[in-house]
């Protein structure tokens, strides 16, 4: 998932923050551990704890895999997904200034 999609998804997040705290707080979580995937592989290698990687491995696909899970789930009418359109808006054109 690129970094247009993601801040997508979470613009949607804080637009309705008041209706929807325990998506946004989950949102935040989900993106505090994909941080860290992307800071801890490095380290993690440099330092031969190669049990590590396999986990910063998934904290990267960490976005990619939530979103894939909920609208899965939103598909099967078992949980409602209201940001979902906000993960597949087209890019926007990049604009040079």
């Amino acid at each position: 998932m690129d970094l247009t999609r993601i801040h997508c998804i979470k613009e949607w997040q804080v637009r309705h923050r008041r209706t929807h705290s325990l998506e946004s707080r989950a949102w935040d979580v989900l993106l505090t551990v994909w941080v860290m995937g992307w800071i801890g592989w490095l380290p993690a290698y440099a330092l031969d704890a190669l049990w590590a990687l396999p986990l910063c491995l998934v904290a990267m696909l960490g976005p990619d895999l939530y979103v894939a899970w909920r609208a899965r789930w939103h598909r099967l009418n078992r949980l409602r997904c209201d940001w979902l359109p906000a993960a597949s808006l087209p890019r926007r054109p990049h604009v040079r200034g």
